[in-house]
């Protein structure tokens, strides 16, 4: 399935594969996007892919009046997915979902990350379960067809606020068809950004490049886009080989919306 780029998930290239309660597949474009804090290539697209597919699976275990929306979401990267997603940059990173355990208050959906056949990463995604809520919002008016937008601050409507020193700061747009169906920023897509201010933390793409090896990520409450709206990230430890920053998107009322703790090494 092609999604149309008036949708958070055409905006980023998503194309599902395949769809069930058992199974469901679905592919997005990794090769050539850039951290726009670092300007070095970046694995957080990953991220949107993961909460989509993740998701649709859990979302696939819902009763007749419930929805679903993501708690928990995590990924663990081998030591060279990035090397090995940045030389064959046509080659689209997939991910296929299957349900975890018995479905409950969150159920648990385990994914694996393939690229050209190789394995790349697994990731969870937890989903509550809520009652459905009473109406949707619209998808927004506008171009249905084409490419996305060639850098990755374009497809997730970010901006650069700071970087330098162990602080990085991206600020989050408001942006209709960076939203979801209830009308908050799409889970995937703040994940993704969070993951561009952890790993920027960590350093400013001098030296020997940092390659995410794992990201999770707190669902707290809704998050829009908006003036004051924004991604921060500090590293707590930036060591020879191994770093770790701590990650949150706040929202205009100045309340911390999700939280994500990024690991990566050199």
């Amino acid at each position: 399935m092609h999604y149309p780029l008036n949708t958070p998930l055409g905006r980023m290239g998503v194309q599902t594969l395949e769809e069930g309660p058992d199974r469901c597949v679905a592919s997005i474009p990794v090769g050539g996007l850039l951290n726009p804090l670092t300007r070095v290539p970046t694995a957080a697209p990953l991220a949107m892919l993961v909460d989509h597919i993740g998701g649709l699976v859990n979302h696939y275990r819902r009763d007749d009046d419930e929805w679903t929306v993501s708690s928990e979401l995590a990924i663990e990267l081998t030591p060279h997915a990035l090397e090995l997603v940045t030389a064959a940059p046509g080659e689209p990173v997939v991910a296929t979902a299957r349900p975890f355990g018995p479905k409950g208050t969150g159920s648990l959906s385990l994914s694996e990350l393939t690229h050209g056949g190789q394995l790349v990463g697994t990731a969870t995604v937890r989903s509550f379960h809520i009652h459905a809520p009473g109406h949707v919002v619209a998808w927004p008016s506008g171009s249905t067809d084409g490419i996305p937008p060639a850098a990755l601050e374009g497809r997730l409507s970010v901006e650069v606020a700071e970087t330098g020193g162990q602080v990085a700061v991206l600020r989050q747009l408001p942006d209709p068809v960076i939203n979801n169906s209830i009308g908050i920023v799409h889970g995937g897509v703040s994940a993704a950004a969070l993951e561009l201010v952890g790993s920027a933390a960590l350093g400013d793409g001098t030296g020997a490049p940092w390659q995410t090896a794992s990201l999770r990520v707190n669902y707290l409450r809704q998050f829009r886009g908006g003036n004051e709206s924004r991604y921060e990230a500090r590293a707590l430890r930036t060591g020879r080989s191994s770093g770790v920053a701590d990650a949150q998107a706040i929202g205009d009322d100045g309340a911390v919306a999700l939280i994500a703790r990024l690991t990566a090494y050199r």
